[in-house]
């Protein structure tokens, strides 16, 4: 064989061994997080590969950039919709707890921010800061149920970054996700759409999620099979919709539903006149509440939310929820016009008193 014929058949097959190594996925060789895969390197690639693409890959994800393009008429149409945009942070302590995790609880905190505002929620970006020495077990645990539950809201997680801290600087894992839904142009939510004799409505029973963080602590001599609520509520939000007139809506997250209404009364100037009786708690979680001294009214939840509809859809409105899924749905309270901008309570004993805003945090950690 000619000398030089052989150099280049030796050439083409030199090249094809690197052309076959640089196009290997990358493996994740570590149980554990280290700095490396937060260094930017084969590590942190492999990373992005073998635990967020293998869990939620999909379009958006593949083209590899750091933003993700999306067609602007995928989005919206040429007849007035808007776009609602949302930003969150999760260092929930413990990250797994009775009913759900941190990855769960950041898909769905997200998704119910933009459904409370009317909005179609769409896309997600999500970032993770991970602290050295995270197991990955845990980790694909986390992102799993992130895809379940974005798969379940029917939303796209488009985008996202990692980071890595070291041991000792962090908490296992927290997570800031942003996302974009778009808002049909009939609709019009807000507190300037609240109106005197408007009925208030909550999608389920309170105080669940808080109560159920607080248990997994294991801080307290107190067990209780209580469960988060966390779920998307962006399927009830629109059987509501489309079924009553909706003035004004909002997760009852941080602070509990006593925040959500208290904000309410404040931009609205007028009163929230709730019942007592008619708040629902499930018995195992208002018994913890008393053990520890806690108002119900001010434990976060994360799959229930409130909403200010006209007085005579009420009842449809009540009706939609239940045959959504939401069995716990009531009618709770009103809105007055006196006392202004205050929220008040009707005691089983026919008594008011006043319900302020939350102060300090006698849970912190709780999404």
């Amino acid at each position: 064989m000619d000398p030089k014929n052989r150099l280049n058949e030796d050439e083409t097959k030199v090249n094809s061994n690197i052309e076959r190594v640089r196009s290997r996925p990358f493996r994740l060789l570590e149980d554990r997080v280290t700095l490396a895969h937060g260094a930017g390197g084969k590590s942190s690639a492999a990373l992005v590969e073998q635990v967020f693409f293998d869990a939620y890959g999909n379009d958006l994800l593949a083209q590899g950039g750091d933003s993700a393009v999306v067609s602007a008429a995928e989005l919206i149409d040429a007849h007035g919709s808007k776009i609602a945009m949302s930003t969150d942070s999760y260092v929930v302590n413990p990250i797994e707890f009775p009913g759900g995790n941190i990855g769960e609880l950041a898909i769905n905190g997200t998704v119910n921010d933009l459904s409370v505002a009317g909005a179609i929620p769409k896309l997600i970006s999500v970032a993770f800061i991970l602290e050295e020495g995270l197991e990955f077990e845990t980790l694909r645990r986390i992102v799993a149920s992130m895809r379940e539950a974005a798969d379940k809201a029917g939303v796209t997680i488009a985008t996202g970054d990692t980071k890595v801290v070291p041991k000792g600087t962090g908490d296992k894992v927290y997570i800031t996700t942003a996302g974009i839904g778009v808002i049909p142009p009939e609709r019009e939510l807000g507190f300037e759409q609240v109106q005197q004799g408007d009925k208030i409505i909550v999608s389920g029973p309170i105080a669940d999620h808080g109560m159920a963080v607080m248990m997994a602590r294991g801080d307290l001599a107190i067990e209780a099979p209580i469960e988060s609520d966390t779920r998307s509520v962006n399927d009830l939000v629109e059987a509501l919709i489309k079924t009553a007139d909706v003035r004004w809506m909002r997760d009852a997250t941080r602070g509990g539903l006593a925040t959500s209404m208290n904000e309410m009364a404040r931009a609205t100037g007028k009163a929230v006149v709730l019942e007592d009786s008619k708040i629902p708690v499930r018995d195992m979680t208002r018994g913890a509440c008393d053990i520890l001294g806690i108002d119900p009214l001010y434990v976060a939840n994360e799959g229930t939310f409130a909403a200010v509809v006209s007085a005579d859809s009420a009842d449809a409105a009540v009706a939609a929820l239940h045959a959504a899924g939401a069995e716990g749905a009531c009618v709770m309270g009103r809105v007055e016009d006196e006392p202004a901008a205050s929220v008040v309570l009707v005691t089983g004993f026919g008594g008011t008193r006043m319900v302020d805003m939350l102060v300090g945090d006698p849970l912190p950690r709780i999404c």
